[in-house]
């Protein structure tokens, strides 16, 4: 049998109302002392822990298609690198974006 998926869209900005059971879930959960809280699957996190932290590590921003005109040379060299040529634009721009806004930032 063969399945197909469903997707469903939803609309941060208009979410359904809640039920009078889910809002009386709520309530209750809100009710009850930190006290009441089971953490046994989820440990506190250590110092050693923070230390080989990385921010953003899983983090795949949303990419998008557009039209870029190059100069011909500039294409070159990017391409003369190997594989990866749209990547290495991107992160030579996204590097330029960050500096523009530290220094927007910092002043």
């Amino acid at each position: 049998m063969s399945r197909k998926p469903v997707r469903h869209d939803v609309d941060l900005a208009h979410l359904p109302p809640l039920t009078e059971e889910q809002e009386a879930e709520l309530a209750a959960l809100a009710a009850r002392p930190d006290s009441e809280i089971d953490f046994s699957d989820n440990p506190p996190l250590t110092e050693s822990f923070w230390q080989n932290a990385e921010r953003g590590r899983f983090y795949r921003p949303v990419k998008t298609s557009t039209t870029l005109r190059i100069d011909a040379d500039v294409l070159a060299w990017l391409r003369s690198q190997g594989k990866g040529y749209q990547s290495r634009i991107n992160a030579i721009l996204r590097r330029e974006m960050l500096a523009a806004l530290r220094s927007r930032n910092a002043g």
